[in-house]
């Protein structure tokens, strides 16, 4: 397996794995801006794209997903609950599918709270063994903190799915797995984020407040000192949405 992790702006984390042997690469939440990294990075690895997915439709940062997907023909995925709102097409991905990158094997997992179309992908290298080695956690968990719940504008709903998505399939999984989230210490996506760019379920579970409260104590503390929404937030996510670049978003 490769793996490579790629700071982006606005403290978002890409990620780009798969599986040199067979040679095909894996891009996640590609930001705009960022495309002829992954495509430079495929070429040197020796690699074709087969997959491009985000883990949601993004509202803080412009995304570099689609357009990426179609410069090398990859297939672009969001969780199947988008079909209804997106103007253009996807690979509808659902809640235990898996997808094959030669030795690696990716395991989606939904993880609705953050956003209700969260994903988490959970990935294994099957030349090392059969057991899940991390699990890229969006905006669902991050590195000392949990995603906010309040952008679709229902935070208390949304903050429940988020404990139940926590605690039902993340929480679950076994305590030496690594995460990898969707960003890092500066991100509006959540409060208290750390700047350390990976842990693993066993530290969360142990040292994340959060991850230990009760169901209404932590739909109540999540909402309680969200920062501000992200600038031009109603912007960028239609754009999203649509499939536009940056550019044309904003002319």
């Amino acid at each position: 397996m490769f793996f490579k992790q790629r700071p982006a702006k606005d403290a978002t984390l890409s990620y780009f794995f798969g599986c040199a042997g067979h040679g095909k690469g894996i891009a996640v939440d590609v930001a705009s801006g960022d495309e002829d990294w992954f495509i430079a990075e495929a070429h040197s690895a020796g690699v074709v794209i087969t997959h491009v997915i985000d883990t949601h439709v993004h509202a803080d940062h412009y995304s570099g997903g689609l357009a990426l997907a179609r410069a090398v023909g990859a297939a672009y995925c969001l969780h199947e609950s988008d079909l209804a709102r997106t103007s253009f097409e996807f690979m509808p991905l659902t809640n235990g599918q898996r997808i094959e990158a030669g030795n690696v094997v990716v395991d989606v997992l939904h993880t609705p709270g953050h956003t209700v179309d969260s994903i988490c992908l959970l990935v294994r290298d099957l030349r090392r063994c059969d057991q899940p080695w991390f699990v890229l956690t969006g905006d669902t968990l991050f590195v000392g903190a949990v995603g906010r719940p309040d952008l679709a504008g229902r935070e208390i709903e949304m903050g429940g799915q988020l404990y139940d998505s926590l605690q039902q399939k993340l929480l679950t999984l076994p305590a030496e797995l690594e995460i990898y989230p969707g960003h890092q210490a500066g991100s509006a996506c959540g409060a208290g984020l750390s700047g350390k760019p990976s842990s693993t379920i066993g530290f969360e579970r142990r040292f994340s407040p959060m991850l230990s409260m009760p169901r209404d104590e932590f739909v109540s503390a999540v909402i309680a000192d969200l920062p501000p929404q992200p600038l031009e937030m109603a912007r960028i996510f239609e754009a999203n949405l649509q499939g536009r670049s940056e550019q044309t978003a904003r002319a």
